[in-house]
């Protein structure tokens, strides 16, 4: 039994070092980061320990612009994008014929370089000297007045992210959902038929709960997904996110680190620990929820 334990150990050795290394390790760094008031990068020295790095962050308007930014993304994409997702994947259940090519369609947009569709859709909705975009084309054509949805109200800038961030993470959500709605028992919809069931009432009484497991789990990879976004923002904003208003906190954190206003670990390390807090937070809270709601 004891050289069962021992293997066993062994086995786990390597994943272990990894998640201490590469996991523990800087989380209980960034934790010391946090605490040290007045860092000199360059010195490595500190003046003190305590919150006001907190303080700092918290009372920071590029920091609550970025709070702001990511808890609107998230609050909007992450219901929109499964809620859809859950609709397509159901529509591709239900064709027969080209089942496999709709598939392969809807999963392309996941394989793409994100940088390239956040090109793609700048050059959709940016205004230019020689065009306002293919968006604004449309608007103008049922009767609208053009937007600068790019360098224009924050609302427009808002609206782009929310549609790219949807359009960037439904494939993936539509393949799991698929995967999901294959995976339920025929007999369950026989005996529904049987019974004379809507098609309303059996996919609310049996493929809803029988997929519920894997709708939780894409709520909750959205949730850490979207509390994460900065690369989608640069794709179609540039660079220098405070200027356009559209950062986020995890575009904070780099900011501090590297940005214009670099050479701040102390503050990157203080939001980090914020974001991780909310992060964390929204996870057990959806736990909770899926103890009663999710059918295992």
């Amino acid at each position: 039994m004891k050289d069962n334990n021992m293997k066993a150990w062994l086995y786990l050795l390597p994943a272990l070092l990894f998640l201490i290394f590469f996991m523990v390790y800087p989380l209980v760094d960034v934790m010391f980061y946090s605490t040290e008031q007045a860092y000199n990068f360059a010195s490595q020295t500190y003046s003190g320990r305590g919150l006001f790095n907190f303080s700092y962050v918290l009372h920071d308007t590029y920091f609550l612009q970025a709070l702001k930014n990511t808890f609107i993304l998230v609050i909007i994409t992450v219901p929109v994008s499964t809620g859809l997702s859950l609709l397509i994947a159901l529509a591709l259940n239900s064709i027969k014929p080209l089942k496999n090519l709709f598939e392969t369609v809807y999963f392309l947009p996941y394989v793409t370089n994100t940088l390239a569709v956040g090109l793609v859709f700048m050059i959709l909705f940016k205004k230019t000297a020689y065009s306002d975009g293919l968006i604004n084309l449309l608007i103008n054509f049922f009767g609208g007045e053009s937007v600068d949805f790019i360098d224009g109200p924050y609302w427009a800038k808002m609206l782009v992210m929310c549609i790219y961030t949807i359009w960037i993470v439904m494939p993936f959500k539509v393949l799991i959902l698929t995967s999901a709605l294959a995976s339920v028992k025929k007999d369950y919809y026989n005996a529904a038929k049987i019974d004379g069931t809507s098609k309303f009432r059996t996919f609310y009484k049996i493929t809803l709960p029988m997929i519920s497991p894997m709708i939780f789990y894409l709520v909750i990879t959205g949730f850490i997904g979207a509390f994460k976004a900065y690369s989608d923002e640069v794709a179609i904003f540039g660079t220098n996110l405070n200027a356009a208003g559209m950062n986020t906190i995890v575009g904070y954190v780099y900011d501090m680190l590297y940005g214009d206003s670099g050479g701040y670990p102390s503050y990157a390390s203080a939001a980090a620990l914020i974001l991780f807090v909310i992060v964390f937070t929204i996870t057990v809270i959806n736990l909770m929820i899926s103890n009663k709601k999710v059918q295992y």
